[in-house]
């Protein structure tokens, strides 16, 4: 028998009435009733709620302990009265009367309180991470993780995948993120790079001839913190498939998220076969290539009404005349709201830097007419055109904006969702999933004005590409395709490049000759140029999907032990400095700040 208990904190049941029993935990609460005391007993399992009476010789040395000290106690299975049923536990019906107990741990005074999910401090809660992993909320969505991780090892196995484990130590890449380095004291001078993605070696693994691949593998990246990335490192379901097309890969995904989604949670899926919208239709719709499509309100392009002679809103025709778009959000039924909701959605443009959101409301049923600040200028010929592009009725209204279109298309994706949250318009309780596919293959860099890769230098290209082609590489597409779920990007991937002489066009058109690409990506080049099968894969983010499952709003919340937004871990103190012994063994002098 265990020395420590005899069931968890979450087992014992009417059933057990009368059974001498030991539990082990933490002392979550107390409450003292004068001649009573409570101990509500935690462990990872639950809570059981323990009495000692006045008359117990142990009574006044348990009164006295700290709340979160460790104790093991021995007792009785009582049945609770009807009025003190607490139906929110599993023991609920049943309390422990104490006849013994001893100190396993004892606790200091505490920084922050344990059985409260009241919000701390980031700092407090990060130095402290091993008591906020203590609390009810957070220690339910670690464990949620552990179930999701090894339910979806369960799902790749039924569909055929093997689990590979490839290399933390490896070479840097000159694309993509900023890498984490680690001198090499065998090789002085040298450093290894931690992965960003296992992406050069589970393309290997194909070229190695393993037909379907899988991997829960950590990721590290040199990047800036945000609320659905954590600075350093995150784990990603790595995906690759040999002989496949870029449907094969979305059946498999759509397979397992679906899968997944009903197993752990009671929210609904607005679609189990997910929309495929193109890059450019996300930017023209969304403004975004992360569409909530939770979110109703569409954009539309209505520049070309600025060109009209009856339309005379000079403001925005001077800026069109220069090289300027105009897009538009309409919102249905909202001519009876305030004159303050839409001053409101105009001044909040104006605060986070837009020169303001123009609108006006659709009135007259036979005559036609736009209420508003600038409604005056649009003659109903050209109402009745905006009406049509936007598909709007009397009594729908109208937000627009101008300017260039990336910083449009920045403007109206904020908008939208700004509108759609004063609205109330987004549903809580659904996935909205979408795939978002036919991204561009290169992008223009705004500062160097060079081109460059936008997505995945590996990936590849869509058509049979002809010279003329990459004189004008920016109308070339790559099959390459981001899942998105609720405005969040929960993976990308890529039927990749197989074929080393167009992986050479490819790197020649962003400045790399064939001598740097064998350098750069040796192994990756002359592994395809020994008999490469046609592969492709994605790497949906672990945290991503647990932080849905959860709904939480930050990845933090989902991760046991994150770092801070400055990439440090404020409970192991690292990053930290290293002695001049470990510096001089690894051939690295330090520069001394001026």
């Amino acid at each position: 028998m265990n020395k420590y208990r005899t069931h968890n904190c979450n087992e014992l049941k009417l059933k057990d009435i009368g059974k001498e029993i030991s539990l082990s935990g933490w002392i979550n609460k107390k409450r003292d009733h004068g001649n009573l005391l409570f101990v509500d007993l935690r462990d990872n399992y639950g809570v059981t709620q323990c009495i000692i009476d006045k008359e117990n010789q142990n009574f006044l040395k348990l009164e006295k302990i700290q709340l979160e000290t460790v104790i093991k106690i021995q007792g009785k299975v009582i049945n609770r009265s009807n009025e003190t049923i607490n139906k929110d536990i599993d023991t609920g019906e049943i309390e422990i009367v104490i006849n013994n107990f001893e100190v396993l741990g004892s606790c200091k005074e505490l920084p922050m309180p344990i059985f409260s999910d009241q919000e701390y401090a980031e700092e407090i809660r990060l130095k402290y991470r091993f008591l906020d992993l203590r609390r009810k909320k957070i220690h339910e969505n670690i464990i949620l993780r552990s179930k999701v991780i090894s339910f979806i090892r369960n799902e790749m196995g039924k569909l055929g995948f093997l689990e590979f484990q490839t290399p933390i130590l490896t070479s840097s890449s000159p694309e993509g993120a900023r890498d984490f380095l680690v001198p090499s004291r065998l090789n002085p001078g040298k450093f290894y790079a931690l992965p960003q993605a296992p992406q050069q070696f589970k393309q290997l693994i194909m070229v190695s001839g393993f037909d379907k691949y899988f991997q829960i593998a950590p990721c590290f990246r040199d990047e800036d913190a945000r609320a659905d990335r954590s600075p350093g490192e995150f784990y990603q379901l790595d995906i690759e498939m040999s002989f496949v097309e870029q449907e094969d890969v979305f059946e498999v995904v759509e397979k397992l998220l679906v899968n997944t989604f009903k197993k752990f949670s009671n929210k609904k899926l607005v679609n189990e076969k997910f929309p495929k919208i193109s890059y450019a239709d996300a930017m023209s719709m969304y403004g975004s290539d992360k569409p909530d499509l939770r979110n109703p309100l569409i954009i539309n392009d209505i520049t070309k009404i600025f060109e009209r002679e009856d339309v005379t809103f000079e403001i925005f025709k001077k800026l069109v005349k220069s090289g300027s778009k105009v897009r538009c959000i309409k919102t249905r039924k909202t001519k009876d709201k305030p004159r303050s909701f839409f001053d409101n959605i105009d001044k909040w443009a104006k605060q986070i830097g837009a020169s303001g959101l123009a609108y006006f409301t659709f009135e007259g049923e036979k005559n036609l007419s736009a209420k508003g600040p600038i409604g005056k200028f649009f003659s109903k010929e050209s109402l009745q055109e905006i009406m049509k592009i936007t598909n709007s009725h009397v009594g729908d209204s109208i937000f627009m904006a101008c300017g260039k279109q990336q910083d449009l298309e920045t403007i109206t994706s904020q908008a939208r969702d700004k509108i759609a949250n004063d609205l109330n318009l987004i549903d809580e309780n659904v996935f909205a999933f979408c795939w978002i596919v036919d991204y561009p293959m290169f992008e223009k860099d705004d500062i160097t004005n060079k081109i460059k890769f936008s997505h995945n230098p590996f990936s590849m290209p869509q058509g049979n590409l002809t010279e003329s082609d990459f004189e004008n590489p920016l109308s070339i597409s790559a099959f390459q395709y981001d899942i998105v779920c609720n405005g969040i990007e929960l993976s990308s991937g890529a039927i990749r490049n197989h074929k080393p002489e167009l992986m050479y066009k490819l790197f020649s058109i962003v400045g790399y000759d064939k001598d740097q690409v064998d350098v750069k990506f040796s192994g990756m080049i002359n592994a395809l140029s020994y008999g490469a099968p046609p592969h492709g894969g994605i790497a949906p983010g672990i945290d991503r999907i647990v932080m849905l499952l959860a709904n939480e709003k930050n990845i933090r919340e989902v991760t046991m032990f994150p770092m801070n937004q400055n990439a440090q871990d404020l409970m192991m103190k690292a990053p930290s400095e290293i002695n001049e012994d470990q510096l001089k063994e690894l051939n690295i002098a330090l520069k001394q700040k001026k």
